[in-house]
């Protein structure tokens, strides 16, 4: 056999090494930019040379090492499906169980695998040729399938109408003070409003509200969330309108996120403020859309590995036991990321501003990762209690910090600043197990609705007239409110309407819930 046909034998580990990655970005190619594949590629290839190399020192022989390696990364990116298929199977028999099981196979399986490829005599040739052949016609495939999505879904994800009021020729020096005051808008994510937390989950925060009341906050007890989930709130209050237009300029019958992610990035509040001069400080987290703001001034979020990458390596075998040894969990990666960014943030006094700070938390978001008292949950520990009690630990954790945090920025800050203290999105309902994924939200029951909807929203406007907020405000009329508060927008305020989208296969076909709230 040639040289050169030997080299042939070594395409198929890394086409198998780099269709995962894409396979996966394919069946999420609507949550994420492509640009996102490129590290866990490069990972992904740079361990199929690896693995060859190692496999050749074992073998003597490169064509058996191109085959063991091929084997070596199916198992690898295998085992987290088998392991998904099995739980959706078995899903009251617990993980670690199954984990434990799996991996004594899949470990045997693999080492008898290789040893059986050490030991045959048989000329490989034809058995490689055909590795090519398949590895290759799996990457035509997924690459089609993304090039046609792409096709399909083609829109600009320009935030085209983002300027049509034109609010900075309308704005004039501030309204109450020669000092720009520092904003910091906080996101909690998923923290429902008093009424909802009494209602669903039989829990009184009456002592957090007073808290904020007593120290010069405007609680609007009956705000709802503009829309379902966090993505498209957070589109609509940063951009400051409606975006129910997007159902004509884009399409119902698509699922494509990527064109209101862009309205997170470059949004209306962002520019605003920095045409006045301000700092843009960000505080992401782990979720993709809000990992990080390529136009702050400086981005806060420490442990973060991409979603995407995190994403791929949950799909490996190699993730179970990093998790076991911990090396490598996302769960203790968030516990720390959030102690770390409050504290970060009772810093910020210290910055000469004027800045404008955005920091959203995902809590009291699952993962569970506190309890009551801060101390790190496990997930061991968060199933061995009912849903209700880790929700309403991680309320009763993160109202400790949001009062710690006041306490420290009121103090420190001259002039006072602004705070917002905001939730995008309420709860998903407890009464039965409704996902993002599987429900119709356009048959949904009012007393889903309320509790999806209902959310905390909290602002402390110093020396403001008072009259200018109400109880019903929702997140699409804060920054109009403050900008005409303080630097005389003279913006009008929207209806205080509520939509959600009938499933995540058009999430662009918004339904008005208004009336469903009252």
């Amino acid at each position: 056999m040639s040289s050169k046909s030997k080299k042939w034998h070594l395409l198929h580990p890394f086409l198998f090494a780099a269709f995962p990655i894409i396979f996966l970005y394919f069946h999420n190619i609507n949550q994420f930019l492509i640009a996102e594949i490129l590290l866990p590629m490069a990972i992904s290839l740079c361990l199929a040379v690896i693995v060859i190399l190692l496999l050749w020192f074992f073998f003597g022989d490169i064509v058996r090492a191109g085959l063991g390696a091929s084997i070596f990364i199916i198992f690898l990116f295998a085992y987290g499906h088998i392991f998904e298929a099995i739980t959706r199977l078995l899903p009251l028999y617990p993980a670690s169980r199954i984990h434990a099981g799996l991996m004594s196979i899949t470990v045997c399986s693999l080492i008898c695998s290789e040893f059986l490829i050490k030991r045959t005599r048989r000329d490989l040739s034809d058995t490689t040729k055909v590795l090519n052949i398949v590895s290759a016609i799996l990457i035509m495939i997924s690459l089609t399938n993304i090039m046609v999505y792409k096709f399909r879904n083609a829109t600009h994800n320009r935030n085209d109408a983002i300027d049509s009021e034109n609010i900075e020729s309308r704005s004039t020096a501030p309204a109450i003070n020669s000092q720009l005051p520092d904003i910091y808008y906080i996101i909690l994510d998923r923290y429902p409003s008093a009424a909802v937390l009494k209602e669903f989950y039989d829990f009184d925060n009456s002592e957090f509200v007073d808290y904020l009341v007593r120290h010069g906050f405007y609680v609007a007890s009956q705000s709802h969330a503009n829309y379902l989930c966090t993505a498209q709130s957070l589109a609509s209050s940063l951009n400051m309108k409606h975006i129910t237009y997007l159902g004509k300029e884009i399409g119902e019958e698509t699922d494509n996120w990527t064109p209101t992610y862009a309205m997170l990035q470059d949004n209306r509040v962002r520019r605003f403020l920095k045409s006045k001069g301000y700092k843009f400080i960000y505080f992401g987290n782990e979720w993709y859309p809000t990992s990080k703001n390529n136009h702050a001034d400086m981005n806060v979020n420490p442990f973060g590995l991409s979603e995407f990458w995190m994403l791929t390596y949950k799909t490996t075998m190699l993730y179970p036991i990093t998790r076991l040894l911990g090396i490598i969990d996302p769960d203790m990666e968030k516990y720390k990321r959030v102690q770390y960014q409050f504290d970060k943030l009772s810093m910020l006094p210290s910055i000469r501003g004027p800045i404008f700070v955005f920091a959203h938390f995902l809590v009291p978001h699952e993962p569970y990762v506190f309890n009551e008292n801060g101390n790190f949950l496990t997930r061991e520990e968060a199933s061995r209690r009912s849903n209700r009690e880790n929700f309403v630990s991680q309320i009763v954790f993160i109202n400790g910090k949001v009062k710690a945090l006041i306490s420290k920025l009121q103090l420190d800050s001259a002039p006072q600043p602004i705070i917002v203290v905001q939730s995008d999105e309420g709860p998903y309902p407890q009464d039965r197990k409704l996902t993002f994924n599987d429900f119709d939200w356009e048959s949904a029951s009012n007393a889903h609705i309320r509790e999806k909807m209902g959310i905390l929203n909290a602002y402390y406007l110093l020396d403001v007239n008072e009259n200018a907020l109400y109880s019903s405000i929702t997140p699409v009329n804060s920054f109009r409110i403050i900008f005409n508060l303080y630097f005389g927008t003279e913006l009008e305020l929207l209806p205080d309407e509520s939509y959600v989208f009938s499933n995540t296969r058009h999430i662009y076909k918004f339904i008005n819930v208004t009336d469903k709230l009252k």
